[in-house]
């Protein structure tokens, strides 16, 4: 029986047409042998798939000025295909995993992280990647939360602590030692990423394990739709218990209309569940003027638009495109803010409703 071909990489990516200037949203596969893409997540027939042998990928790719974190990829045939990641990090580990399956297919070699067996000495029993699907069960694996220190709030991760207590409780090691070896191993080979200074410095050699046993050392899986924010005040508090639903993010954005083009300052309301940006009058109202609805949305900055020299806005522009293709454009106060703006709605869109 031919074995089928391992998914090495999933998510929402904006996609070029093949035809016409258009950019869509589309659920990217990255398999050892190709790349499929999907209208949406759900769908079980894909909309196209490019052959990795014999492929080529440029990143970064700047043959469209308006459009960050682009990366190209030529098919063997030198057809190029365009997608846009949200963020830089998100792009880079694209680029990384497809430069790497395309150098294992073209060498004949099966795709497989990088190895840490040797300097870790684990047992060739154990299989981390059956490992990590058993510990992102969502009834029996480790629960995700949100947790705070220093000021700031670390949305859908875990401690060190956690991660040993499991290992232990699962029968996958027989002592916390082990727990730490097995652990570094799954870090090293990008199924945990470190969450916070102290789990950084710890993975980067600053600790005596690049994986601490700690109460306070936060972890996350790699697509759970982790992202960190600022603490709230005391007012956001109170706000906050005011709504129904849990407030992810909020605060005050430039929105362009999409009649008269113009643009205006809204507050925008970021919930988990239901997975809408609802936005308000910011000078007051309980009443919002709209939302858009996030589930299967995809959010990417944006350089420059058309008509915005117009109105005067400056280049700190976002996009989102919802399931059903309606665009949003939005300006944050500051490229950092996009940034979190961008990792918020791409989290809720991942995991609201």
């Amino acid at each position: 029986m031919e074995r089928e071909p391992m998914r090495i990489r999933e998510g929402y990516l904006v996609k070029k047409g093949s035809m016409f200037n258009t950019w869509k949203p589309m659920w990217v596969v990255l398999l050892e042998d190709g790349i499929e893409f999907y209208k949406r997540k759900a769908d079980n027939s894909p909309k196209g798939m490019v052959p990795l042998k014999g492929s080529s990928i440029n990143s970064p790719c700047h043959d469209f000025g308006k459009r960050m974190f682009v990366f190209k990829l030529t098919a063997a045939k030198q057809q190029d295909h365009f997608f846009q990641a949200a963020y830089l990090e998100e792009r880079d580990a694209w680029v990384r995993d497809i430069k790497k399956a395309i150098h294992c297919i073209d060498g004949g070699q099966r795709f497989a992280r990088k190895s840490t067996r040797r300097s870790i000495r684990l047992p060739e029993t154990i299989n981390l990647s059956a490992l990590y699907l058993s510990m992102k069960d969502p009834e029996k694996g480790i629960k995700e939360l949100k947790l705070e220190k220093d000021k700031k709030v670390f949305n859908h991760c875990f401690t060190g602590t956690c991660v040993i207590d499991w290992l232990v409780s699962s029968n996958s090691i027989r002592n916390r030692k082990e727990g730490l070896m097995l652990a570094s191993s799954l870090l090293s080979e990008g199924y945990l990423q470190p969450a916070g200074d102290t789990s950084k410095a710890a993975a980067e050699g600053l600790s005596d394990t690049p994986f601490l046993d700690l109460s306070d050392a936060y972890y996350y899986f790699p697509d759970s739709g982790f992202f960190c924010e600022g603490n709230s005040s005391d007012d956001d508090v109170v706000l906050k218990e005011e709504f129904r639903g849990i407030v992810v993010k909020q605060g005050c954005l430039l929105k362009q209309g999409h009649r008269r083009k113009n643009w205006k300052v809204r507050k925008f309301v970021l919930r988990e569940d239901p997975a809408y940006l609802h936005y308000y009058d910011p000078a007051g109202g309980e009443e919002p003027l709209g939302a858009i609805h996030l589930r299967g949305c995809v959010v990417t900055a944006v350089e420059d638009m058309p008509d915005s020299k117009k109105y005067d806005v400056d280049n700190i522009l976002f996009e989102i495109i919802t399931a059903n293709e309606i665009h949003y454009y939005l300006q944050a106060a500051s490229s950092a803010e996009r940034t979190e703006w961008i990792k918020a709605i791409q989290a809720v869109a991942r995991t609201g409703k």
